[in-house]
């Protein structure tokens, strides 16, 4: 893995190490944290759900686990940070973490639907959004507080929204959220709260932190603040170059390239295509079937190399025929999210 910072634990796999795989090991799974790691008592957890709801709840693991059905969803989740290293080419981002590429994976996660546990709680039509909350305090956050986010009711109330206890049918790792942490599919990593304790459905959106402040797109020159900006949820389209390698040499002429794209909401990746030149010329890659229908597609392409240095860039397109941005810099912003800009990898052609 590649750490950014141990204390708090942030780490991604190399690019290579994605590649290949459509489901991630769990060794290989990226970690984004605020904060030092909580290491709960399955036995002692208990899950409260309040707010907007008819019947407040406190759910033990074992209730969780019998009371309601139990499902599996593969589901890609990607951090609102990835790719943002090629953002900070651009202009410095002081104090963010230089993410990579690999600040997205896909697991196999089991649980029960968030939907239904709202349900036996009675959910008020005036609840507008889901909160949730952790025990895991974030320095970072002003004041210090507990990490939280929230989901509309939309999204709480879909089928693939889980809370879950398991991820590639093993129990999920303390790293990772355990015992149960929320899977928020094509919405930003950090709506997918690790080491749930509490779900609230409210009115308004939660006024924690980490959604009123942090995880918000900010002009480019502004600062953050409560409420500046737009608050981030669904994924934008995107795609990455696994293979080559950024720097790689290469033989010249037909060259294998491959990587992955995921789209956001209902939308599903439609091609995905690659250059070898620029931009003027693009030939359209061949992609995986997919793992699910929250998942991301791996694709691949053979392209002819020319001798020399070249820029292999990539793009994706969605169901809605939207499409990535040409430059980071056209979508820099103070806190390097979101950067879902063509990716460029430079090789050199070497002829055989």
């Amino acid at each position: 893995m590649i750490v950014h910072s141990a204390d708090p634990y942030n780490a991604e796999p190399p690019r290579a190490a994605l590649d290949g795989h459509p489901v991630t090991p769990l060794d290989t799974f990226y970690s984004r944290n605020h904060g030092p790691i909580p290491r709960l008592d399955p036995d002692a957890w208990r899950l409260e759900v309040d707010g907007l709801v008819e019947r407040p709840l406190t759910l033990s693991l074992d209730e969780l686990r019998t009371r309601f059905d139990s499902r599996t969803v593969v589901a890609t989740l990607a951090c609102a940070g990835n790719r943002r290293e090629e953002l900070g080419r651009v202009r410095p981002l002081p104090g963010q973490e230089p993410w990579g590429p690999g600040a997205v994976s896909t697991a196999r996660w089991t649980g029960v639907a968030l939907a239904d546990v709202l349900a036996a709680a009675g959910l008020r039509p005036e609840a507008r959004h889901v909160a949730f909350t952790a025990p895991d305090v974030a320095p970072k956050a002003q004041p210090p507080q507990p990490f939280g986010g929230s989901i509309p009711v939309a999204k709480a109330m879909a089928s693939e929204v889980l809370l879950a206890w398991a991820m590639n049918a093993a129990p999920l790792p303390v790293v990772h959220g355990a015992p149960v942490r929320v899977v928020v599919p094509r919405y930003i990593g950090a709506r997918s709260v690790k080491w749930l304790q509490r779900v609230t459905a409210r009115e308004h959106p939660s006024d924690n932190y980490f959604q009123a402040t942090n995880y918000r797109l900010l002009p480019a020159g502004d600062d953050a603040g409560p409420g500046r900006g737009l608050p981030l949820g669904v994924v934008a389209v995107n795609a990455a170059i696994l293979r080559p390698g950024d720097g790689e040499p290469v033989p010249a002429g037909p060259t294998r390239i491959s990587g992955y794209a995921f789209a956001g909401e209902d939308r599903d990746v439609a091609r995905v295509e690659v250059s070898v030149d620029g931009g003027r010329h693009w030939q359209q890659a061949e992609l995986d079937a997919g793992a699910g229908p929250w998942a991301w597609r791996l694709w691949r392409a053979t392209v002819d190399v020319p001798a020399g240095p070249v820029e292999i860039v990539a793009r994706a397109w969605d169901t809605s025929a939207s499409t990535q941005p040409e430059s980071a810099g056209h979508v820099w912003n103070p806190q390097g999210y979101v950067n879902n800009s063509w990716p460029r990898v430079h090789v050199t052609g070497r002829p055989g």
